[in-house]
């Protein structure tokens, strides 16, 4: 996917604009969990995300969704990685 498809496709699910961030060889970073559904589109090097002990890298053009309140480990231990995401906050009933 590219990038102009991507936040297309983040508009019309009424996602937030997306955020360019960029994660250095290296980075590492312990479970946790995020009030936001993330949806990703990987530009450059790759990432891994481990959610329910289960281990998915993702390179450059592969998108992921993760859902608010999932508890995931990240690592870009061999390339570092850059990436564009959408948030969308959960909405109080």
């Amino acid at each position: 996917m590219n990038k102009q498809d991507f936040e297309a496709q983040l508009k019309a699910e009424n996602f937030n604009e997306g955020v360019l961030l960029s994660k250095p060889i290296g980075y590492t970073l312990d479970e946790h969990a995020h009030p936001f559904e993330a949806w990703a589109l990987i530009l450059e090097g790759d990432i891994s995300l481990r959610v329910n002990g289960a281990l998915t890298t993702y390179a450059a053009g592969d998108v992921f969704r993760l859902p608010a309140g999932t508890p995931h480990h990240e690592s870009a231990v061999a390339h570092g990685v850059t990436y564009l995401v959408g948030r969308k906050y959960l909405v109080a009933a």
